[in-house]
């Protein structure tokens, strides 16, 4: 992957790291959608994610809400952000390696 890449998806309210984070008020865990960009990066470059120097989460995912993934690729790094309908919910740089 070089360029641009999107991909739509969403955290189901099933998901193993979703019960006790926040009984009553569910939020999806940032490190859920970390997990997700990381392997999402991986699987399309070839490349390993060798750090994260720059995460900044700005609004709260709810379970089950669809958001866009959006990564912009250089030859060792990228750029992703996360929105859900008009809201930008997390922004960063990842570090990559072969």
């Amino acid at each position: 992957m070089t360029g641009e890449f999107c991909e739509h998806f969403h955290i189901a309210a099933s998901h193993r790291a979703l019960p006790g984070h926040f009984p009553g008020n569910p939020v999806v865990p940032g490190v859920v959608l970390l997990e997700r960009v990381c392997a999402v990066v991986e699987r399309e470059s070839g490349m390993r994610v060798i750090g994260l120097p720059q995460v900044k989460f700005l609004h709260p995912l709810r379970p089950g809400e669809t958001v866009e993934l959006r990564i912009e690729r250089s030859a060792s790094s990228a750029k992703f952000s996360i929105r859900h309908v008009r809201e930008l919910v997390a922004t960063g740089t990842l570090e990559l390696a072969p």
